[in-house]
């Protein structure tokens, strides 16, 4: 599927609030229902768009204290890592990366006794480096930039 400037700027309002009306919508993109219909099915049917979200405030929700962790892995226990992470409670994504560490992860909790709870539940198939995010700079790019 080709992406013209149009398609970049639904992805773009939908990426600011994907609950918004197809109505709402086409008004922005200056484009009828139909068509703006059209062009989310066919990104969808593509696998641009894969899915919709739910953006949850963990602070809100009672987590208050975010951190990210880098996990090294140790003896080759990837998969004994991967089963134990992707059950536990408070981490919010989990990637495998490049670079010194192998994995980085999301956490959040309600206190950092938990933090240390975490490390004391790997430490014997990894080791960690935990950075405590103090507040997160928002961001304001748009895919249609990326064609400038």
């Amino acid at each position: 599927m080709k992406i013209d400037t149009i398609d970049l700027t639904i992805l773009d309002e939908l990426k600011k609030d994907s609950r918004q009306s197809i109505r709402e919508l086409s008004r922005k993109v200056n484009l009828s229902p139909p068509s703006v219909s059209e062009r989310i099915r066919k990104m969808e049917a593509t696998s641009i768009i894969e899915g919709y979200t739910l953006r949850i405030n963990d602070k809100v929700l009672g987590l208050p204290i975010q951190c990210l962790i880098e996990i090294t892995i140790k003896n080759g226990k990837y998969s004994t890592f991967q089963e134990k992470i992707s059950r536990y409670p408070g981490v919010n994504y989990c990637y495998r990366i490049t670079g010194s560490a192998c994995f980085m992860l999301k956490f959040s909790t309600d206190k950092f006794e938990r933090i240390e709870e975490f490390i004391e539940e790997f430490n014997s198939i990894a080791t960690t480096l935990t950075h405590v995010i103090l507040s997160e700079v928002p961001m304001n790019w748009t895919y249609v930039d990326l064609k400038n």
